[in-house]
């Protein structure tokens, strides 16, 4: 089971379709040409239902197999790109001034449809594929639309699955592990309120600066002295807005910042513990502060049986001593994380090769990888749709 000779006659014009992607790049939920384009392809395939503006501006197909199987599963991809200026000098590169594929949602997309191109032709497989294209995966909650607008009922998904290119693992290869393989993602911003007044007078204010400053430190304590050791935890500010001169002390300072956390318990403890430190240290100031703390995805949780699935196709597609089945997880968040809380699946990485990392404005999604990638899907739907 390596590379599917279709799929490597595929790769060029899979190649193709997401250069063009990578021209005409589209933020968040406003993906109205890719979903076309998508769509387009979809219907030009001969895929038995497409079915548009599922969360907003997502896309579903649904192939059904020769067999009379009942069950479905789901294969998803991303289509949004980021708000960045491209300065990969490719000739290929953003035509959209500020707009990017900087994350390779375009990789993700291109081969999604050339393993819906091929599993259209052959269809060995009972049941039925979903091939899910999702809107907003980049802090819009795209997932979750599509979950809400009825996604996995509507379609009677029973299992889904997820991939995203990897910098830094070789093209060729795969990785993947059971549980937490990607972060849940939480931000906050804290806004301290105190007295301004004359910087040469400190005596007579209190400095919303000097009570933030201590508290950028104190925060660092709730992974240093909080949480269990074995359970990371990432807290990182990473903005701080005080003051209009050199000798004004403000009246307020705002802190903003990200919680990163790898269990549902180890995220409810950050959460607890940032608000008992600021209300604890402001007050001792004798200052106040609002706390906006705002959960975004959830752990992105690779159930254990599907996981055994996906790393048994990635072996059959490039050989055991190319699927690492316990990478590290990632502090970085995937909004996949939503359908994983409603159906079983895993997530998996694809090797990008030696490029320049995720959301970076010389970032390129490796076309090599294309082969690999619609092998991974295709066979993975034709083994769990095998009975």
């Amino acid at each position: 089971m390596p590379i599917l000779n279709r799929a490597a006659e595929l790769q060029g014009e899979v190649t193709g379709w997401r250069r063009f992607l990578h021209q005409h790049p589209e933020i968040l939920y406003d993906v109205y040409n890719t979903a076309a384009f998508v769509a387009e392809k979809l219907r030009e395939f001969g895929v038995d239902e497409v079915a548009t503006g599922i969360g907003r501006t997502g896309v579903v197909g649904i192939i059904r197999g020769k067999g009379e199987g009942s069950r479905t599963i789901g294969m998803r991809a991303d289509m949004d790109a980021l708000p960045l200026t491209e300065m990969t000098a490719k000739d290929y590169a953003s035509t959209t001034p500020g707009k990017m594929h900087a994350c390779g949602h375009d990789g993700h997309t291109s081969m999604l449809l050339g393993a819906a191109k091929y599993l259209s032709e052959t269809r060995n497989f009972n049941g039925s594929v979903a091939v899910i294209f999702q809107p907003a995966e980049e802090g819009g909650a795209g997932a979750l639309a599509m979950v809400e607008d009825g996604l996995m009922d509507r379609f009677g998904i029973e299992e889904v699955y997820g991939m995203h290119n990897m910098p830094g693992i070789p093209v060729g290869q795969f990785a993947i592990r059971k549980g937490g393989i990607m972060a849940a993602p939480d931000r906050f911003t804290i806004t301290i309120t105190g007295r301004g007044g004359h910087a040469a007078q400190p005596h007579k204010t209190i400095d919303p600066i000097f009570i933030g400053s201590q508290l950028v430190g104190s925060l660092q304590a709730i992974a240093a002295r909080n949480a269990d050791p074995v359970q990371s935890v990432v807290i990182s500010v990473t903005r701080f807005d005080a003051g209009t001169s050199h000798n004004i002390i403000p009246d307020t300072a705002t802190i903003r910042g990200t919680v990163r956390t790898l269990s549902e318990d180890t995220r409810d403890l950050a959460q607890n513990r940032i608000k008992q430190i600021v209300d604890g240290l402001v007050s001792a100031h004798g200052a106040t502060a609002d706390i906006e703390y705002y959960r975004q995805c959830p752990v992105t949780f690779n159930h254990d049986l599907e996981t055994d699935h996906a790393i048994e196709v990635a072996t059959g597609v490039v050989g055991a001593a190319n699927v690492n089945a316990n990478v590290d997880p990632t502090m970085a968040g995937e909004d996949f994380a939503f359908m994983l809380k409603q159906r079983p699946g895993a997530f998996i990485f694809i090797g990008n090769g030696d490029t320049a990392p995720l959301h970076n404005p010389k970032y390129d999604f490796d076309d090599e990888s294309i082969a690999y990638g619609i092998s991974y899907w295709v066979k993975l739907a034709e083994k769990r749709l095998s009975e």
